[in-house]
């Protein structure tokens, strides 16, 4: 609830005037100063505001509302709970039936955020109820937005759990998935009809990722192209560069990595324009891994040194890790071992200061296997001798291969990948099946494997990151704060 908006429809009359003034004008200054993005001035009006003290319980709700949004946006859950739940008990009981709802869906918001899912649900659902009985039709799309949110971090967050990969989840998951599709395209159908164009937008983004995850990857490329139509529309350029990240990890999942690479582009070139350093390696990153399935090792390897770069700028250790690991892969299939042993001893030292076991038996094992290429010459036919030999290693080091990052235990020369088309088609048939290369030349049984954890390293980085499309809960990169 807005403070400014209330004050306009209130009266001092029959109150302590000079104590009901210095009240609002307190919270009025706390509103201002979270618009501005400075919350925690904010918040000392606000409890400035209730220590003035005011008999007008609307004034009181409403100070109780942004004060829960506040710490929302702090960061301290537990208090934003509190500061809801008192502005929800203070609606009740002045009948206030929009009151009700709005703090009905900051409550379950803050639910949400916490992993309180089924609290959340039916906080949300309240909400929902409410507005539909009210007639208020914005506050009803707010309500589907918020119930399809809750499912969807419900299923993501159980997805995760289990490591699975898009489209793989269990029957559990799939249908919570399912539900958040059910209710953004309430949303959506309903922002149209209000003619809601922002509104419209943020469906649409968390559509396509609700369907890349169900791994329906060509409705994810369909609603994260609407997407991208409306972001350029509006000159919103982080949602267009979410949009375009969100189609490039799309279009990997089909094996188009042309595409892929094309939408990785645009989000480096944005993420530049935007002055993300972040993003701009993960950019990097992206395009390196593509590059590399695109087996066009010099490409992968300037994106990988340009994310190494920034990696070291930023002091990102985990990152500097992950570029030294690819490094080591491009520069090996391009037979430069002398290079792949260079940093695969950078990765090996590294993962030794982040005391990253699995990544030291993974540098290791690259370590002994460039060395050796470097001294002995081998020859590209006995590379598969090797990697035997590397995975016997595996075994007696008791490293389990059904871990998350089983894929670092095969230095797997990059040569050997073949371009898979990744349809979820493609994906249920049997792991075992011989594929066919680009030349038509039947692939072994361990190139089939090499790909599959090349590409799971590939998936699972990409996919950690994926933005669902909602603003950032940092003040200071997004000023608007929440009224409601």
């Amino acid at each position: 609830m807005s403070l400014s908006a209330s004050a306009e429809n209130l009266s001092s009359e029959g109150q302590n005037s000079e104590r009901w003034n210095m009240c609002l004008e307190l919270a009025l200054e706390g509103e201002r100063l979270c618009k501005a993005g400075d919350c925690k001035s904010g918040v000392a009006f606000f409890q400035a505001a209730i220590q003035a003290g005011t008999d007008d319980l609307r004034i009181l709700s409403a100070i109780y509302s942004q004060l829960g949004n506040a710490y929302f946006y702090l960061g301290d859950y537990v208090k934003a709970m509190q500061y809801h739940k008192l502005d929800l008990t203070l609606a009740r009981n002045m009948g206030d039936k929009l009151g009700e709802a709005k703090s009905s869906g900051n409550l379950g918001n803050t639910l949400k955020v916490i992993g309180k899912f089924d609290e959340a649900m039916i906080c949300c659902k309240r909400h929902l109820e409410i507005s539909r009985e009210i007639g208020d039709k914005l506050s009803e799309g707010r309500a589907l937005y918020n119930l399809g949110n809750v499912y969807h971090a419900k299923g993501k967050q159980a997805g995760r759990i289990g490591h699975q990969d898009p489209g793989e989840f269990s029957e559990d998951v799939r249908q919570c998935l399912q539900q958040a599709v059910r209710y953004y395209e309430e949303n959506l159908e309903l922002m149209r009809e209000l003619e809601d164009s922002a509104a419209q937008g943020r469906a649409c983004g968390n559509l396509g990722n609700t369907f890349y995850l169900l791994g329906d990857f060509q409705q994810a490329i369909y609603y994260h192209n609407e997407r991208l139509k409306i972001a350029r529309e509006f000159g919103d350029k982080p949602a267009e560069r979410r949009a375009n990240s969100n189609l490039g990890n799309s279009h990997i999942f089909l094996g188009e990595f042309e595409k892929a690479a094309q939408h990785y582009k645009r989000t480096l070139v944005l993420a530049q324009e935007l002055g993300d350093r972040e993003v701009e390696a993960q950019a990097c990153y992206s395009l390196g891994n593509t590059y590399t399935l695109l087996r066009d090792y010099s490409a992968a390897i300037e994106y990988h040194l340009w994310h190494l770069s920034i990696a070291q700028q930023l002091k990102d250790r985990v990152g500097e890790g992950r570029a030294c690991w690819s490094l080591g892969n491009a520069y090996a299939a391009m037979g430069n071992h002398e290079k792949a042993l260079h940093y695969s001893n950078l990765h090996l030292h590294i993962s030794k200061e982040l005391e990253d076991q699995m990544g030291q038996a993974t540098a290791q094992m690259n370590v002994v296997q460039d060395d050796l290429q470097k001294i002995l010459g081998l020859e590209k036919n006995q590379q598969e001798n090797l990697n035997t030999q590397k995975l016997t290693t595996n075994a007696t080091l008791n490293v389990p291969t059904t871990m998350p990052c089983r894929y670092r235990f095969r230095r797997q020369s990059m040569d050997n990948l073949d371009l898979i088309k990744l349809t979820p088609d493609a994906k249920q048939k049997d792991k075992s099946e011989i594929v066919l290369d680009k030349d038509d030349n039947v692939a072994s049984q361990p190139s089939q494997k090499e790909e599959d954890n090349f590409f799971d390293l590939l998936s699972r980085f990409q996919s950690g990151r994926m933005d669902d499309q909602r603003c950032a809960l940092n003040t200071k990169r997004n000023p608007k704060y929440r009224t409601i």
